[in-house]
This record gives C-alpha cells, sequence and structure tokens, in this order.
C-alpha cells in the first residue's frame, strides 16, 4: 500500500501547552485509521493539521506523497465531519449534500447525479425533502458523511462522529462507517476516545497520551502486547500488579507482587526486564473459582468477592486480593450461573503465564 496521509516530526502548541510533540505518521491509501486518547492527548489537533485548520510550529504535513503544510483547507484533497455534524438547519438534506457540488460549480445534471448516489449509498432516499431538525440523529450524521463524500475526497476526517449518539445508535453506526468506507474506498482518518470503537472500526490504531504517540498497531497488537501499562490501561480494561522480577528463563519471569505469591508470566527472550516491574492481566483471562485447580493453571491468587455485576451475556466480579487491590474477572454468563459466587465469598485468581504481560513500571513513550 502507499502512503495516503504522513506526519513528519510534527511539533503543535497552543500558548505554553505542547499540544502535538515530535509526531511522525504513516498511514495508508484505504486504510480506516484511527487516533485514541484521552481529552487533551492531541488527537483533535492532529485532525486539524492534516485538514489545514491550524498550521504546526515544526515539521510537515504530507498528503498523496505531496507537502501541504502551507496549502490552505480548500486546496487539500481532504473532507471533515465534525462532532456535531454543522448541518445548515434551512437546508434540506438534498440541499445540504448538494452544497459543496454547488460552490465548486459543478452542472446541475452531475449534483443531481452524485448527490442521489451518495444519499442511496448512506441509506436516506425518501427523505431529500426533510430539514436537519426533521431527522434523528443517526440520520443526521449519515447526511453528515454524505455531504463530506459527495467531493470524492482522498481523504475523510472524522472528529468523534458517534459521539453524539446513544449507546445503541452509536453501535449500529459503527458497523454503518465500516460499510461507507470499505464502498467508497477512501483513506478514513478517525478521531475517537472511545476504545471499543476503535478497536471495532479499525485497521490500525495510534494511542496518544500528552500530545506523544505512545504506540501505533492493529487492535489486536494495542490490545494483547501494549508497549507500556499506560497503553493497556487506556485500551480496555486489565488488573495490575506491581512487583519486582526474580528471574527469567526459558521465555517465563517470575514476579514477586508486593506481599502476594510469586506468579509467572510469558516474555520475550529480547526483553530486557529487570527491577520494578508491572504484571497485567485482562478481566476476560482471569479464571475465578472457590476451588484452586491444581495444577491447572500457572497463577493462582487468593481473594475476596467483593462485588458481583450481572452485564448482559458475562457476569463481572470484582475481587479484593489479600494486599487490599481490586481485580476484574468477566465470566460468561453460562459458567458464572452454574457456579455462582457471592459478596464476601473466599475465591481463587487464576490465569495462565501467556495470559499475562509484564512491562516496566515506568514505561516511556515511544
Amino acid at each position: 500500500m502507499s502512503e495516503s496521509v504522513g506526519l513528519d516530526k510534527v511539533i503543535k502548541s497552543h500558548g505554553l501547552v505542547r499540544a502535538v510533540d515530535h509526531v511522525s505518521l504513516s498511514i495508508q491509501n484505504g486504510e480506516f485509521f484511527s487516533i485514541l486518547g484521552p481529552s487533551g492527548s492531541g488527537k483533535t489537533t492532529i485532525l486539524r493539521l492534516i485538514a489545514g485548520l491550524d498550521r504546526p510550529d515544526l515539521g510537515d504535513i504530507i498528503i498523496q506523497q505531496r507537502i501541504v503544510t502551507l496549502d490552505p483547507p480548500h486546496k487539500r484533497p481532504v473532507n471533515m465531519v465534525f462532532q456535531h455534524y454543522a448541518l445548515f438547519p434551512h437546508l434540506s438534506v438534498y440541499e445540504n449534500v448538494a452544497f459543496g457540488l454547488h460552490m465548486k460549480g459543478e452542472r446541475q445534471a452531475n449534483i443531481q447525479k452524485a448527490v442521489s448516489h451518495m444519499l442511496a449509498l448512506v441509506r436516506l432516499q425518501g427523505k431529500e425533502k426533510r430539514l436537519p431538525g426533521q431527522l434523528s440523529g443517526g440520520e443526521q450524521q449519515r447526511v453528515a458523511l454524505a455531504r463530506a463524500l459527495v467531493n470524492r475526497p482522498v481523504v475523510l476526517l472524522l472528529d468523534e462522529p458517534l459521539a453524539a449518539l446513544d449507546q445503541q445508535l452509536r453501535q449500529e453506526m459503527q458497523g454503518e462507517l465500516k460499510r461507507l468506507q470499505r464502498e467508497v474506498k477512501a483513506t478514513f482518518i478517525c478521531v475517537t476516545h472511545q476504545q471499543d470503537e476503535a478497536l471495532m472500526l479499525s485497521d490500525r490504531i495510534a494511542v496518544m497520551h500528552g500530545g506523544k504517540l505512545l504506540q501505533v498497531g492493529t487492535p489486536q497488537e494495542i490490545y494483547d502486547r501494549p508497549v507500556s501499562s499506560a497503553v493497556a490501561r487506556f485500551i480496555g480494561l486489565s488488573n495490575a500488579l506491581s512487583g519486582t522480577i526474580v528471574s527469567c528463563d526459558g521465555g517465563l519471569c517470575r514476579v514477586e507482587p508486593n506481599g502476594l505469591s510469586p506468579v509467572m508470566v510469558s516474555c520475550s527472550p529480547h526483553d530486557s526486564l529487570q527491577g520494578a516491574v508491572t504484571v497485567m492481566v485482562r478481566p476476560e483471562r482471569v479464571h475465578v473459582s472457590s476451588n484452586m485447580s491444581a495444577n491447572r493453571y500457572d497463577n493462582s491468587l487468593q481473594a475476596m468477592v467483593h462485588h458481583v455485576a450481572f452485564s448482559g451475556n458475562e457476569v463481572v466480579y470484582h475481587v479484593r486480593l489479600l494486599g487490599g487491590a481490586i481485580w476484574m474477572a468477566r465470566v460468561p454468563i453460562a459458567e458464572a450461573q452454574a457456579c455462582p459466587l457471592t459478596v464476601g465469598q473466599q475465591v481463587y485468581l487464576q490465569w495462565w503465564a501467556q495470559d499475562g504481560l509484564v512491562l516496566p513500571s515506568q514505561s516511556p513513550p515511544c
């Protein structure tokens, strides 16, 4: 794949705040690329830099192998969908979608054909004459997408595109967004703070914090092999133990957590880990039982059930370790119903060594 969008050592400050700090990125043609991070991490600033709404203090923005750092927005082959859609309330659905083509001076016949095709693509046929105020939130979002895509941008920029929708509609629109991206074959760059949204939609994800780029990878790489505890905590829930590495041999590290029994964690022979570390285990990888399964798992820690929560197709157990830390275990509903656990009950948390991750306690950004 060839590069669609690139950032080369980009720096952008807002006053005394370094919003983007020496960020370099390469986004491929036709990729659904998400920039994920908490508020203030710099992700929206990157989107504005690509769009030309802001200019970097240092570094370059490249689109389709051309440096566009100094180009104004209208000279860049990109379009942007804002969080609150920014539809013209006094214009109909058809007029909103056609607006950009009219501004370009396109012939009426071409405009009608392009708008009809795009409204069919976003499944809004028959609603051409409605005003935005007569549409649902999901329908307004589709109009905003159609208005942006009708201009055939090389790159579509999405700023928290689903944030204004309720949970059920947001999940429905995730599928619609991915379908649209595949059909139009454009590069989509999506800014979001929703981890599940990024994991579901993206070909690759960039995780940001404090203006710095922490990690770039596929959803599975980011989830299963985060490069730092900061990434692991931000991408999904993760249980954590602080401890000290005692030994590493044959791809296994023996870690002594503070005040708890030693645990075994898989590690790469290339890792040069020593001293203080953090062991992290995803809640869905933890087995919780009232009986210790002898020799079945690599690790076993005693705990007490602190809280039980029903969550649709699973039960979430919050358990307190002997040292006081709270861990979570996600258990399929059938398994939980077969062996129910109650608050105050003594249990064992068990997991395989390969289901844990050992990271330096102070993991610097990459």
